[in-house]
């Protein structure tokens, strides 16, 4: 029989809980390495600043690593990778910036880089010969983040925050002036063009000049700009006129500005981006509009060559106008051709030209036309006033309209129902003086300058001969006549020398009639007398035939 186990002998399990693991010290060092690597992330994530890349057409010069990205020449970036763009039509540079400079990386920030420049306006870049390229910068004025900038070629002229104004000009044509050209006022530098480009209708260019501070202030709605390039030389009826700013407007270009003496005198300066004309040169800028223009028309029966549009009109000498037009005109009847030339007198100009006391006549004058008509009447009709033809230069060529008197020219009427009035004309005389030189001319051509020349030779010739004969007759008078003089002067000192002798001795010798000394003093003193007679032979024949000097003595005719 089985043997009956009672449960409370069976033996129970007991739980024991597990014992807890403490971490052992060696893991201290690689936690305490990996927290503190952790924080140096954050911290280096922190106080990074942003990534940017760049789009330039070429990178001279930069490398990563080693190129850093300056403004105001503080590193703000440094270059970490250059590589070519995706269509390899240019560099892409990426950079990282300094957090501090995160705040300037805006969507019209300006990236260049920066390297040795020689250019007609100046030298720049010229440190970057020791240090290296590097990155320029300018920051921009928008609030907008932006990360890809496309880099410009031409470094900015002017910078931002630089004191100033910039004004637009609109011309015609560029001209010579470029990017960095100097803007001068009064001959002093004051300001450079930093852009142009041409308008959308391509009948202009816009171009952008900016003024240093103070100098901007001079700037106001009456300024006139005008082209200031190269050397400005104008040839016409007043003469050569030849002008310009300074050397380096000659070579780089340039423009210049100031306000003309009629403008008002007290005006504010204009705003920044104010629009001005730009004139083509500091005559056409600084002249005064007229307010009063009278047209009226000549013809002349003469050549018109040398006349062109803007030749001056003068009355008695004083610039009055100006002409207008050229052209011709036919006489339907006669088909006669004729010259038309169109002139615009300013009536103004006269009026400036009256002392005070007849200013008012001059206001007038000018107010009225009645009164124009009746003053032009009498200068025409009384006085004999007649528009003429004269030459402004004899070099160039270029002619004149000249208004002045001629008490002798044919009486005439005025018509002033036509429009324009037509004023009456007289030749000029440079016909005549033309036809005078011609004349002369033929003249001269009628010369027979052949036989005057074939004539010259021959008295040459003659000459040559004469010249000759006189150099042997200088010689045959050095061989035959000096001598025969010598002995005639030789044998009168011999003679005058035994006189001496004999009137020392004088007073010792007896004193008789037919004493030595006295017979001896005799024959001395007929000595003297033939000698002296002789000289007046030869005087006398000499004077009957001065040509024996030259030809000998000829023997006489029995």
């Amino acid at each position: 029989m089985a043997e009956t186990i009672d449960r409370d002998d069976i033996p129970q399990a007991t739980v024991i809980p597990p014992r807890r693991r403490r971490i052992s010290v060696v893991w201290v060092i690689p936690i305490f390495a990996a927290v503190v690597g952790i924080g140096i992330a954050i911290q280096r994530i922190i106080s990074e600043g942003p990534t940017i890349t760049i789009l330039f057409k070429s990178a001279g010069g930069v490398e990563a690593g080693k190129t850093f990205i300056k403004y105001k020449d503080v590193n703000i970036g440094q270059v970490t990778e250059v590589h070519l763009a995706s269509d390899y039509s240019k560099v892409e540079v990426t950079a990282r910036i300094a957090k501090s400079a995160a705040g300037l990386i805006v969507e019209d920030a300006k990236f260049w880089v920066v390297e040795p420049r020689v250019t007609l306006s100046g030298v720049s870049g010229l440190g970057t010969l020791l240090s290296g390229n590097y990155i320029g910068f300018e920051p921009g004025k928008s609030t907008k983040q932006q990360r890809s900038f496309t880099g410009i070629e031409v470094p900015p002229i002017v910078t931002s925050g630089e004191p100033g104004r910039e004004f637009v000009l609109t011309s015609d044509n560029l001209g010579s002036v470029g990017v960095g050209s100097p803007v001068y006022y009064r001959r002093l530098q004051v300001g450079q063009v930093v852009a142009y480009k041409m308008a959308d209708d391509g009948n202009s260019v816009t171009i952008k000049v900016f003024v240093n501070a103070p100098y901007d202030k001079f700037v106001n709605a009456g300024t006139r700009f005008w082209n200031a390039s190269g050397i400005d030389a104008s040839i016409g009826a007043g003469g050569v006129e030849i002008r310009t700013q300074s050397i380096v407007a000659i070579l780089a270009g340039g423009l210049a500005f100031d306000t003309p003496p009629f403008a008002p005198k007290v005006q504010p300066a204009a705003a920044a981006d104010a629009v001005f004309v730009l004139y083509n040169d500091q005559a056409t800028a600084m002249k005064q509009p007229d307010a009063q223009a009278v047209h009226y028309v000549l013809y002349f029966n003469e050549s018109l060559r040398g006349l062109s549009v803007g030749a001056p009109v003068t009355l008695l000498g004083l610039q009055v106008g100006a002409v207008t037009e050229i052209g011709i005109d036919i006489n339907p009847k006669t088909m006669n051709i004729r010259g038309r030339v169109e002139v615009v007198a300013y009536p103004e100009r006269l009026a400036a030209r009256l002392d005070e006391t007849q200013a008012s006549l001059g206001k007038i004058i000018q107010e009225s036309a009645k009164n124009r008509h009746a003053l032009l009447r009498a200068l025409v009709e009384q006085h004999g006033l007649r528009a003429q033809l004269r030459s402004g230069s004899l070099v160039t060529g270029q002619l004149f309209v000249a208004l002045d008197y001629f008490p002798n020219a044919p009486k005439v009427k005025m018509d002033w129902s036509r429009e324009p009035t037509e004023l009456p004309i007289v030749a000029s005389t440079i016909t005549d003086i033309e036809a005078k030189v011609t004349a002369i001319v033929a003249k001269l051509d009628k010369v027979p300058l052949e036989a005057i020349g074939a004539d010259i030779s021959k008295a040459l010739v003659t000459l040559d001969q004469m010249l000759q004969g006189a150099d042997k007759a200088v010689n045959r008078i050095d061989a035959e006549v000096t001598p025969e003089l010598k002995t005639t002067i030789e044998g009168i000192r011999t003679t005058l020398v035994s006189a001496d002798g004999v009137l020392k001795n004088a007073d010792a010798t007896l004193v008789g009639k037919d004493a030595p000394a006295q017979q001896d003093l005799r024959d001395a003193l007929q000595e003297v007398t033939r000698a002296s007679r002789s000289l007046r032979v030869l005087s006398d024949y000499l004077e009957r035939h001065p040509e024996s000097l030259i030809r000998g003595k000829t023997e006489e005719k029995p």
